[in-house]
């Protein structure tokens, strides 16, 4: 495949999968967020739990967002703005060992998502890390 030819397909590729993502999100003033027994969630929160997992988050933060080498995000976010929580995964905290995410595109496309997913976490709506999609017609 030629080059012009395979970066059509991965422009193509990139743009349905933002489609995609800006599909789920929610309407402006909308609520962010429906869970159903505490573990299972909208599309947009479960985008949320999908890039929570695809960025490795776990590896510091521990599987239940508790704290291992990191923080316990489940009480971090209890007192920390939504704005400081995307400066915090943009620009990392590299003193304490915290790297930045602003080049992952995963993860920054979906920050909207992850927050609303680990705000869930440590406000209780969310009560399990591994969360499932609310059954259609639910």
């Amino acid at each position: 495949m030629t080059r012009p030819k395979f970066a059509r397909r991965v422009l193509v590729a990139v743009s349905m999968a933002a489609a995609a993502m800006v599909a789920h999100a929610p309407a402006a003033g909308q609520a962010t967020q429906k869970v159903v027994d505490g573990y299972k969630v909208d599309a947009f929160t479960m985008t949320g739990f999908r890039t929570w997992r695809a960025a490795a988050c776990d590896r510091c933060h521990g599987a239940n967002q508790e704290g291992s080498v990191g923080p316990s995000l489940v009480n971090s976010l209890k007192t920390l703005t939504k704005e400081e929580f995307v400066k915090t995964v943009r620009d990392g905290r590299l003193e304490k060992g915290m790297i930045s995410f602003s080049t992952n595109e995963q993860v920054m496309s979906n920050i909207d998502a992850l927050y609303a997913y680990l705000k869930g976490r440590s406000d209780g709506t969310i009560t399990r890390a591994r969360v499932e999609p609310i059954p259609a017609g639910s």
